[in-house]
């Protein structure tokens, strides 16, 4: 799992990625059983199915995935604040070593480094930012990570199933897709507008993984719908 800040484009990111998963998987399966069947209930079912199925299962990934992040971290600052107890002399050498490579030289060397082993917490957080490459904002809060992706993946996993509620299966089928389609897009081009590139080839490429998804799908349950 990739580092990162507990900021907004984190809450953006935990967001698409339950939503483009559930939206992505359930109209897999949606897409696999409409076109074996005809009967709207039994797509409905299916479909509900792997809506809570894939809700509950993302939203548990996200605790666990979060809370091993979070105690991770806790035990790198645990381990560094033994060092700096214990080993000053080569900690206090490890924050000389980091300024030097970054191109400081005598006295302005000397002078950072005894700035910051000064002070036991921001000797610590120096550690743990430039040595470690970690931030305490990487804390993370698994409770509040599962329910974002699980409620994400709900609504993501509702929007291929929902022209099934109203339109026969033939129809749904092709709404659903269209559907689908134009909000990963949308997903998709949002995500680089928040964070970076070009949005049209991020609405392309989310887009894209739908509709792979969705073929896939129909090709299985096509395949089935003919064997059994």
């Amino acid at each position: 799992m990739e580092h990162h800040h507990r900021g907004s484009g984190s809450r953006l990111r935990d967001i698409i990625l339950g939503g483009q998963d559930g939206l992505v998987n359930v109209l897999g399966v949606i897409l696999a059983v409409a076109s074996a069947t005809n009967d709207v209930k039994i797509v409905l079912i299916a479909g509900l199915a792997a809506t809570f199925a894939e809700s509950i299962s993302m939203a548990a990934v996200a605790y666990t995935s979060s809370k091993a992040e979070r105690d991770y971290y806790k035990s790198e600052l645990k381990m560094e604040k033994y060092e700096i107890e214990k080993m000053p002399h080569v900690e206090r050498k490890e924050i000389r070593d980091i300024y030097y490579k970054k191109g400081f030289r005598g006295r302005l060397l000397l002078s950072i480094v005894k700035k910051i082993t000064s002070s036991k917490k921001l000797w610590l957080e120096t550690m743990m930012k430039e040595e470690l490459n970690m931030h305490e904002d990487m804390t993370t809060t698994p409770g509040k990570d599962a329910f974002i992706v699980g409620v994400s993946a709900l609504i993501g996993s509702l929007v291929p199933l929902a022209p099934f509620l109203f339109l026969s299966v033939n129809h749904a089928i092709i709404v659903s897709l269209v559907l689908s389609t134009s909000v990963l897009f949308v997903a998709g081009a949002v995500k680089a507008r928040v964070t970076i590139g070009s949005w049209l080839k991020s609405g392309a490429e989310m887009a894209a993984i739908g509709m792979a998804a969705a073929i896939v799908g129909y090709a299985i349950g096509a395949g089935l719908g003919v064997v059994v």
